[in-house]
């Protein structure tokens, strides 16, 4: 098959041990980013598979359109990107593995424990500090004794967990209501109210997928309920906080401090942006999943769902309504 891998940006997939998998199709990886349907659609003309390197590239109706030769999208995990109606009224497979063979994102959970530590240590100002000929700032903070709220019962945030009672530190959750039953049956701590989650804790971490009904999820009113020496983590999804009020809380300081890795523009290269000119934030460009070991896990899942749709014998589908031999 003539496979096209979009936003490989630092061409890291050739490098790794999963590209192997793909040996015997015809391989094109695209390095940079491309918005305009009208170019992509001229750049994956040949396509008959398309790689998605997570939530880079919106697949719209419009670009699906312009492709008629595509018959196969693979990917790993979420797909709010994807148009999969128009996926299936145009006979192109979505197969799409999200959870996983080898469990949650190591690489995203240290990031979040990282961050953490650089809001709780002032780490970047320090550094910075030091390279400008200055010495100690303001003291930090510990996180032994402190309050971590996680919001979201899932994988990654149960690691976070681990690593935060390792520190000794005291662990609160708040989630959905489904989420919270299922945090109540394993009898973790669930704060008395979502007020009190905010209020209480001295870390939040947010842990939700993007979905229609998690979007802007934390709102202006939550982030108000937090100490101003406080600090909120977000290596999930910038869509989960409601649009504009991270800016407005860190200005008005609650919380006192943020650390994220996820934007509402990816990727965000506008130095002016009035989010990245915040002192009181840490920010880091979209990392959480970016180490060697994370990508080949990923990619070898995303790989294995390319061979076997080329066996005719597809798994993790997502609109099993498109026969795998081509267009319906």
């Amino acid at each position: 098959m003539k496979i096209h891998i979009l936003d490989d940006w630092h061409d890291t997939l050739r490098g790794l041990p999963c590209f192997a998998r793909l040996a015997g199709h015809d391989v094109t990886v695209w390095t940079d980013h491309v918005d305009d349907p009208a170019v992509l659609a001229d750049r994956l003309a040949p396509a008959e598979g398309l790689v998605l390197f997570r939530e880079r590239t919106a697949i719209t109706a419009d670009l699906l359109g312009r492709l008629p030769g595509l018959r196969l999208i693979s990917q790993r995990g979420a797909y709010p990107h994807v148009d999969v109606a128009a996926c299936t009224a145009g006979g192109v497979m979505l197969c799409s593995n999200q959870k996983g063979d080898g469990g949650y994102s190591v690489a995203a959970a240290e990031l979040t424990f990282a961050l953490m530590l650089a809001c709780a240590r002032q780490l970047p100002a320090q550094v910075a500090s030091l390279k400008a000929g200055g010495w100690q700032l303001a003291p930090g903070q510990t996180l032994a004794g402190r309050v971590l709220g996680l919001y979201g019962y899932g994988r990654i945030a149960r690691a976070v967990a681990r690593y935060a009672e390792a520190f000794g530190m005291e662990v609160i959750w708040w989630a959905s209501e489904a989420g919270r039953a299922r945090a109540a049956a394993d009898g973790v701590r669930l704060a008395d109210s979502r007020a009190e989650f905010f209020a209480r804790a001295d870390m939040v971490s947010l842990h939700q997928r993007l979905t229609p009904t998690t979007r802007a999820t934390i709102t202006a009113e939550d982030l108000a309920l937090m100490k101003p020496t406080a600090s909120l983590i977000n290596t999930a999804r910038a869509g989960l906080i409601a649009p504009g009020a991270l800016l407005d809380a860190l200005r008005a300081g609650r919380p006192g401090r943020a650390g994220i890795d996820v934007f509402d523009t990816e990727p965000l290269t506008d130095v002016d942006d009035p989010l990245l000119a915040l002192p009181n934030l840490v920010a880091t460009p979209h990392i959480g999943f970016v180490t060697e070991d994370e990508l080949d896990k990923q990619f070898a899942d995303i790989f294995d769902q390319v061979n076997a749709f080329a066996r005719g014998a597809p798994i993790h589908v997502i609109n099993p309504e498109v026969a795998p031999t081509g267009r319906s």
